[in-house]
């Protein structure tokens, strides 16, 4: 396994590390990103352990390649703020169009040249979706459709069974969002792409170990641990 460091937009104020993890053997491409929000840490966090436990030998990615972008947004990430305009409406929408911001393009750009068979998207969010259909926390997100949904009803199996508190428990979600990350690489990268979101509410230290556990069992079901 080789773990390497680089710099996304490295020649302008939107430059922000990522890593690439390349397993022994050849297999298949999966990213995984996380602040396209500022203000959603645990997420990052997860993602940036992604990272540490595959620098340090304690993750091993045995085949196929690993992209991760712990925190895209890092000047929103600074500010702990969302972000403004929302980094998550500015990706390409058809074929023919360009990404609406610079940093959303430099994703998509990198993303493109690997041809990802798998995008997960770590977001954060408020509510328990166990208790209102209308919020998105504790929620897997995917295009309708799309070939992700056998492997996110897996996972949430595999979540809620080790979850004793049943507010807590994950649901699957199926909607386009168009202008986001999951359903550009959906509609236009034909990967399959999922939104992880935990909820707020819950410590977050908990929710860096939901998000890293999801992170996880993608891994598994895609054939890369």
């Amino acid at each position: 396994m080789l773990v390497t460091k680089h710099v996304l937009a490295a020649s302008s104020t939107h430059s922000t590390p990522y890593y690439m993890v390349r397993g022994a053997a050849s297999g298949p491409v999966m990213v995984v990103t996380s602040g396209v929000h500022g203000n959603e840490t645990a997420s990052m966090a997860a993602a940036q352990k992604l990272a540490d436990d595959c620098a340090a030998g304690r993750l091993s990615i045995q085949r196929g390649l690993l992209i991760i972008i712990p925190r895209v947004n890092q000047k929103a990430y600074g500010k702990k703020i969302r972000g403004n305009p929302d980094l998550n409406r500015t990706f390409p929408r058809r074929l023919s169009a360009k990404a609406k911001h610079p940093l959303a393009a430099a994703v998509f750009r990198l993303a493109r040249e690997h041809g990802p068979d798998w995008w997960i998207d770590l977001h954060e969010a408020n509510g328990l979706s166990q208790l209102s259909s209308r919020v998105l926390g504790q929620t897997l997100i995917t295009n309708p459709g799309s070939r992700a949904v056998p492997a996110c009803r897996k996972i949430i199996e595999h979540m809620n069974r080790s979850i004793a508190i049943r507010d807590r428990h994950f649901n699957l979600k199926q909607h386009e969002l168009p202008g986001s990350a999951r359903t550009a690489a959906a509609r236009l990268l034909q990967a399959r792409s999922v939104t992880v979101e935990t909820c707020w509410s819950l410590k977050r230290s908990v929710r860096i170990k939901y998000q890293t556990r999801i992170v996880h069992h993608f891994l598994r079901e895609a054939g890369f641990i």
